[in-house]
This record gives structure tokens, C-alpha cells and sequence, in this order.
């Protein structure tokens, strides 16, 4: 059973900032791809950022040049750094692992941009 627990959400202003963290109870972290989604209310959950097993990061385009996705395998964690929030960044983001075929989600953290 691989649990995600994500943490750092919270209110923030525009134009601020914030650390998300995820950590993972899973063996051998290292070797899985960990992923950022985001969902908003009325819409679809779409993937914010991505890394692979080598850190490799991938980011949609709203977000890049303003998120920076990485993850500290000594500490079976995955950070979302995000920089220059905006209020249509507002959302419950969440983590994600594919471990062996199986998705795996934490619970979710909120972020709100508002002023």
C-alpha cells in the first residue's frame, strides 16, 4: 500500500508564494515518476507538473517559468515550488504515484490566491 501525504497549502496573495511537499511511504521512491495535479471547482483535474525517476521535470503551460517541480529521494519526497501565484492557480493539488500499473493519490492540499 504506497500512501501520499501532501502539506504546505494555504491563502496566499497574488504575486506570492508557496512550497507544496509530498511525501510517500513507498519503497525504492526512486525509481517512480511523481506527478502534481491540480483540480478547481467546475473543472476537470489537469496535470501541473511532472518528474521523472531522474528528475527530469515537465510543466504545463500555465505554470512555467513560475512553478518548479523536484523531489528529494533520500526523503521519499516531492516538492511543488510555486512562485507568482495567481487567483486562477486557486485549487486542491494533489500528488501522484504510478507504482506497479496502480495510481495512487494523496488527499490533497488547497491553495487559494486571493487578495
Amino acid at each position: 500500500q504506497v500512501q501520499l501525504v501532501e502539506s504546505g497549502g494555504g491563502l496566499v496573495r497574488p504575486g506570492g508564494s508557496l512550497r507544496l511537499s509530498c511525501a510517500a511511504s513507498v519503497n525504492m521512491f526512486s525509481i517512480y515518476a511523481v506527478g502534481w495535479y491540480r483540480q478547481a471547482p467546475g473543472k476537470q483535474r489537469e496535470l501541473v507538473a511532472a518528474a521523472t525517476s531522474g528528475g527530469t521535470p515537465n510543466y504545463a503551460d500555465s505554470v512555467k517559468g513560475r512553478f518548479t517541480i523536484s523531489r528529494d529521494n533520500a526523503k521519499n519526497t516531492v516538492y511543488l515550488q510555486m512562485n507568482t501565484l495567481k487567483p486562477e492557480d486557486t485549487a486542491v493539488y494533489c500528488c501522484n504515484m504510478s507504482v506497479f500499473g496502480l495510481d495512487y493519490w494523496g488527499q490533497g492540499t488547497q491553495v487559494t490566491v486571493s487578495s
